[in-house]
């Protein structure tokens, strides 16, 4: 890969791959919310059973990451990523002949063991593929991933629960994972060859001291972190919400949410991206500008969504939201990637993802859950919002300390 053309054709190839893979990483984990109505029918499960099925998997995702992300830094990031991608497939197509609740319950723990091992190292290695100002742009479509593939979740799952039963669902969706899982294992590593610091593969001895000591590291992650409480939160029970408030079917709750969640995911995605790399060339706090903004904006449409008494005015309102929510996936993955050393990305991404979703989404379906129980689903709903006004704070309080923490890690 020393040649520039093969290179940028190279490297184009790898982000293809590694969108496709994410892509069928969110879908896997956003079918079970999309059945929910179903499960919950079949198995006579309560809110808070059915959002202990959301935060096991959660659990296990963010404990495992710490461990990968390790092995991603002094071993081969490629094979991890593939043997991930195979076992979250394999484990969600299991989840198709799960005769009972503890059964499912055990399936969707072995999902997010292995989707922590392909989130750990997949955005530093994609990062290694294209130079430092193309980043915003090109995560942005990695983490397109997200709304597209939330969305295929949602649909995939609410028409084939609606018509085959959630068995079928969660058996569909696994097989293709386990196609791509040999072309991921072939992929080629960026850095080998290079004589760059990543080649060598011993990591730091003081990761994690060295994570805490960065201050842009850790206000960024724990902005993520509100923002995942509230999205994870929601994204499990809006459909459900649809189906009990606005007494859609299951087919038709997860088809609307789907479709919104695509065109607003999408659009919003490319738009931070292509927003943030603009602004980034001009103030280098512009990913943090642009990623709090989104969030200042998108709280206010938030709550009028899941207040709102017409169907029509909630869809419209929750379209607007999610594209400024979605404002932040590009910029502030960049943030991480740029304030890290590259023979630290791994070990960056695996801390992330453990505090995100240890401090977000692995309790959020199961409080919510729990106060829908308590309240009712629209007034659990609303806790939501005030997660993504700190999430705001956050990004604005880290504009002081992002230059220090970038010229840090170099690259």
């Amino acid at each position: 890969m020393n040649d520039q053309t093969v290179t940028r054709t190279y490297s184009r190839y790898a982000l293809a791959l590694l969108l496709a893979v994410n892509l069928l990483n969110y879908i896997d984990r956003q079918v079970l919310y999309a059945v929910f109505p179903l499960i919950k029918t079949d198995l006579r499960l309560s809110d808070t059973e059915l959002g202990l099925l959301g935060s096991s998997f959660m659990l296990c995702y963010m404990l495992s990451a710490p461990f990968f992300g390790r092995i991603g830094d002094r071993g081969n990031r490629i094979h991890l990523a593939s043997l991930g991608l195979a076992t979250w497939s394999l484990a969600t197509g299991l989840a198709g002949f799960a005769p009972g609740y503890r059964t499912l319950l055990t399936a969707r723990t072995v999902v997010g063991i292995g989707e922590a091992s392909f989130g750990t190292v997949s955005p530093g290695l994609l990062s290694d593929f294209f130079a430092k100002e193309r980043r915003g742009r090109v995560l942005s479509y990695f983490y397109l991933a997200i709304p597209v593939g939330s969305a295929l979740g949602y649909l995939l799952g609410g028409v084939i629960g609606q018509r085959l039963g959630w068995h079928a669902a969660f058996l569909l969706v696994g097989v293709p994972g386990l196609l791509l899982a040999l072309p991921v294992h072939f992929l080629r590593d960026p850095r080998k060859g290079k004589g760059s610091p990543a080649d060598d593969r011993s990591g730091e001895p003081n990761a994690f001291a060295t994570l805490a000591r960065n201050r842009s590291f850790v206000i960024a992650t724990l902005a993520m972190a509100a923002m995942t409480f509230a999205i994870g939160g929601l994204s499990q029970w809006i459909p459900s919400f649809f189906n009990r408030v606005h007494h859609l079917d299951v087919e038709r709750a997860n088809t609307l949410f789907g479709a919104i969640t695509v065109l607003a995911g999408i659009t919003g995605t490319l738009a931070g991206g292509w927003l943030g790399d603009r602004l980034q060339k001009k103030n280098s706090k512009g990913y943090l500008l642009i990623s709090g903004w989104g969030f200042v904006i998108g709280t206010p449409l938030a709550v009028a969504a899941i207040m709102a008494s017409s169907l029509v005015t909630a869809l419209a309102t929750i379209f607007v939201a999610e594209f400024f929510l979605f404002f932040n996936t590009g910029p502030l993955n960049t943030v991480l990637v740029n304030v890290t050393k590259p023979t630290l990305r791994a070990t960056a991404f695996a801390v992330n993802i453990f505090f995100i979703h240890a401090l977000g989404d692995a309790f959020s379906p199961t409080i919510l859950g729990f106060f829908s129980d308590l309240w009712g689903i629209r007034s659990a709903l609303l806790i939501a919002p005030a997660a993504i006004v700190i999430a705001a704070f956050f990004c604005f309080f880290c504009t002081p300390y992002i230059d220090a923490d970038m010229r840090q890690a170099g690259d």
